[in-house]
């Protein structure tokens, strides 16, 4: 493409994965890309200190990036199940995801995005009836301050073991949500395809209406190999799923079904994190590179 790829889309990355918390400090990670204009956006979460979360608000005021909030790490992170049969440990799941709207809110990010739970195949049609609940009330919550609510679409046998998707189940899950909360959307991950088994092609397509919100990555697909699973390695990665040619595909599709968006740019981030003592800038550079050469190849 001519064009450069931020006139139709908000670049973004996700800082916890880009500086794993164990590894990099909050705060010199969020100044390292709001230092960087190659990003329109930066997907943060939880901060559960105070006066970190006032600094970490106050570096994003003054940056120019799109905010967005990403509340999966509350769910992965304590076993929270917004889908969870037990009605009591439904409703501990959706107040962190109301928790998570209002911090959103503080941090200038105009919604969240989350995961569906864990899910049991007898009891999969209830789990799917929680999750409505969960998501509806959320989305509720959400409108009353003008934001949105985003499902992220995951695997549903291989490693998050999530109940949204595969693609036709996230379908009809967002076209049910549909009809009573106009604020909710799908997030898609180009690293997700591999682990339920799609394309770029049969995802977007299936899943035109409801996408508000993409990401791209990689991911080790094939038993036995090193970061097998949701692991979100680097391009480039042995024996792993997406490299630039599977990129340029996701372009090419995006392209094609309408997703160039100079007015309203849609939010493609990075999630790509460093794998074992990899350096998370250094993996930053080799997505960029990865995404340019992708772009520079995808014709006008």
């Amino acid at each position: 493409m001519k064009e450069s790829i931020h006139k139709y889309f908000r670049v973004g990355t996700i800082q916890w994965m880009s500086h794993p918390p164990v590894s990099y400090d909050l705060l010199d990670s969020i100044k390292t890309i709001a230092c960087d204009d190659f990003f329109d956006a930066l997907e943060v979460t939880q901060i559960k200190d105070d006066t970190l979360r006032a600094a970490a608000k106050n570096l994003l005021a003054q940056s120019h990036l799109k905010v967005c909030y990403g509340a999966q790490p509350r769910l992965l992170g304590t076993g929270l199940n917004p889908n969870d049969i037990d009605e009591e440990g439904r409703k501990k799941a959706e107040a962190t995801l109301m928790e998570a709207v209002d911090e959103a809110e503080y941090l200038g990010a105009g919604g969240i995005a989350f995961l569906a739970g864990k899910w049991k195949p007898e009891t999969k049609e209830q789990a799917y009836a929680q999750l409505l609940k969960t998501t509806r009330n959320v989305c509720g919550y959400a409108k009353t301050k003008g934001m949105t609510v985003e499902t992220e679409v995951f695997d549903y046998d291989m490693d998050k073991a999530a109940l949204i998707g595969p693609a036709p189940y996230a379908a009809q899950f967002a076209a049910d949500m549909r009809t009573t909360c106009n604020n909710f959307g799908l997030l898609v991950d180009l690293s997700h395809f591999p682990t339920t088994y799609e394309t770029s092609k049969f995802v977007i397509r299936t899943l035109r209406p409801y996408i508000t919100h993409l990401h791209i990555g990689n991911a080790v697909v094939k038993e036995g190999c090193e970061a097998y699973g949701d692991m979100h390695p680097r391009f480039g990665f042995p024996n792993s799923a997406n490299d630039t040619p599977e990129l340029l595909d996701f372009f090419r599709v995006l392209k094609e079904e309408g997703f160039f968006d100079a007015e309203n740019p849609y939010v493609l981030s990075l999630e790509v994190k460093p794998w074992g003592k990899e350096d998370g800038d250094i993996i930053l550079a080799n997505t960029k590179r990865a995404i340019n050469r992708a772009w520079a190849l995808l014709e006008d």
